[in-house]
This record gives structure tokens, C-alpha cells and sequence, in this order.
């Protein structure tokens, strides 16, 4: 049976909860959440299920916890389109963003 080994890192159950419910990314606490879940007794089988997750991704989760401890589990973007950058506030500013050009654009 996997187990998530908090005494480790000097945490507790209690501990990852918090963490889950603290974490900013929505990915990070779904982490942290199934973690707390297993610590508890929930077997990482039933919780991939239940979240519909892939086995292998929760027991990923477990085994990076218990060997980089919670660092490991934090989201960090890697990759794909960069998050929406919202506009600035002044007028002329959006008209300027808008009258550029776009490079090598054919008819």
C-alpha cells in the first residue's frame, strides 16, 4: 500500500489539508488534497478514480511528495501559451496596441 510520509518533511495530515486549501493554483490543491486523502486512508486507486485521474499520476504525486517533500507538488507553468495579459486602463495606449502592424501579414 503507498503512504505518504509527512513525518519526513515534519508535517502532518492536518498540514497538507491546509496547504490544500491555501494552495493559489487549482492544480496544487487538487495535489495536496489527494495527498491529505491517502494519509487519511484513502487508497490513491480510488481516489484516481473518484477525480477521474490516472492511477499512475496520484501514485506520481505520493512518490515525489515523500522524496522532494512539498515543493514538488506546487504547479509551475512550463510551457504552452503564456496566460492572458490584460489591457492597459488608458485609451490611447489600447489604440496603440491596435494600429501596430502585423509583421510579414499578407493581404
Amino acid at each position: 500500500m503507498l503512504r505518504v510520509d509527512c513525518g519526513k518533511w515534519s508535517q502532518t495530515p492536518d498540514d497538507l489539508r491546509r496547504l490544500a486549501v491555501g494552495a493559489e493554483h487549482p492544480r496544487t490543491r487538487e495535489r495536496f488534497l489527494a495527498l491529505y486523502q491517502i494519509a487519511q486512508g484513502y487508497s490513491a486507486t480510488n481516489w484516481a478514480e473518484r477525480t477521474d485521474r490516472h492511477d499512475d499520476t496520484v501514485q506520481h504525486w505520493v512518490h515525489s511528495y515523500n522524496e522532494h517533500g512539498p515543493e514538488a507538488l506546487k504547479y509551475r507553468r512550463t510551457g504552452g501559451r503564456p496566460p492572458f495579459r490584460q489591457r492597459s486602463s488608458t485609451p490611447s495606449a489600447n489604440r496603440s496596441r491596435a494600429a501596430c502592424p502585423l509583421p510579414h501579414a499578407r493581404p
